[in-house]
């Protein structure tokens, strides 16, 4: 893990960051005090930009940004992000917040709350909705999973800029290799067990989160609303990988940016039992791929958690080795330097973690 690292967490009640220099963690916050931060992101193409999809019970949804690592906050006089009048809709939530390619230094992908995709060309600042999925025809199909209607995941092809990715909650992976004129569902061998008449129908999945390795952008894991699947042909189908894991259902996954065979995911009992088997704190890793798994628990509570890891709450910085880290629904921030082996904790009694995003700076 390198000796400059910047954590963004993101909580129910505000934004804290944590900086790693050398062996030492040292957290300051909150940011964006009394504001859900479902989203963040660090856009490391240029001089480091923090991105936040914030939500004030008072104000509403935004979306701000900090160009000295989160010492400042900045929002536009408009909305940054706001359904054209046509819609006759609004902003709900920013579930996600994503830098483009390379080749693409100034946009920015955002994924909201109802299900849509909106499009920056400068950096995050302001944003255009893409029609093409917004005017899809499955888009009156798609319904509210427990945590809402949105694309929770956005996933550009780091190869080709017009290729990108979607996952939403319900309604499956769609895909666009046109930069977003047309989109169709790739979701062949994701099952939705609560459509029994058709466990695997062409959409309507409950996709949870997805992870795309950019050594090889080919290979995207997924985990479901019960199961978790690997892609080899950039989501064009889709195979189980839950063989080996102490349950399917869960919500994050998280894979390795120079190994494609190392993915993270932390399972949750079910469904109806949204806690760890047996109150047993664990974050699973694969290095093969998916093919096995094992359980890695060195530093971390080994009793009595039965708290959770959200869909945006584990992730691994872009060191080398990589960081990874977690957050818990119970306000505990973990970080391993050493693929998982082990644990530190860097925070703990904050308020539920629900993003997470970590990057050198």
């Amino acid at each position: 893990m390198s000796s400059s690292v910047l954590l963004v967490i993101g909580t129910r009640k505000g934004l804290w960051l944590a900086r790693r220099n050398g062996g030492r963690w040292d957290l300051t916050g909150p940011w964006l005090p009394m504001t859900e931060v479902y989203s963040v992101a660090v856009d490391t193409r240029g001089e480091p930009r923090v991105l936040a999809g914030t939500e004030s019970p008072h104000f509403g949804p935004t979306l701000v940004t900090s160009d000295d690592l989160g010492e400042s906050w900045q929002e536009p006089e408009h909305a940054p992000v706001a359904f054209p009048a046509d819609t006759e809709t609004s902003l709900r939530r920013v579930w996600q917040i994503v830098p483009g390619s390379p080749e693409e230094p100034g946009v920015v992908y955002a994924g909201t709350e109802p299900s849509a995709l909106f499009r920056s060309e400068d950096g995050g600042s302001n944003y255009e909705l893409v029609r093409g999925l917004w005017d899809h025809p499955h888009r009156a199909e798609w319904f509210p999973g427990f945590g809402g209607q949105a694309v929770h995941t956005v996933l550009p092809d780091p190869r080709y800029p017009n290729r990108i990715l979607v996952g939403m909650s319900t309604g499956g992976v769609y895909r666009t290799t046109d930069g977003g004129a047309e989109w169709n569902p790739a979701n062949h061998g994701i099952r939705a067990y609560f459509m029994p008449e058709n466990e695997y129908p062409e959409f309507g999945q409950c996709v949870h989160r997805m992870a795309r390795n950019t050594a090889a952008p080919d290979r995207i894991y997924l985990q479901n609303h019960h199961g978790v699947y690997r892609s080899d042909d950039g989501a064009e189908t889709w195979d189980s990988i839950a063989e080996g894991l102490p349950a399917d259902f869960g919500f994050p996954v998280a894979v390795d940016p120079a190994d494609p065979d190392t993915v993270y995911t932390f399972p949750l009992v079910a469904d109806q039992h949204r806690f760890p088997p047996e109150g047993d704190c664990r974050i699973y890793r694969s290095r093969d791929g998916g093919e096995s798994w094992e359980g890695l628990g060195d530093g971390l509570p080994r009793e009595g958690f039965w708290s959770a890891v959200m869909r945006d709450a584990l992730c691994l910085d872009d060191g080398d080795p990589a960081g990874v880290y977690f957050g818990s629904r119970s306000g505990e921030v973990y970080a391993s330097s050493d693929r998982g082996e082990s644990w530190t904790r860097i925070a703990q009694h904050l308020p539920d973690v629900l993003s997470l995003r970590a990057a050198v700076v």
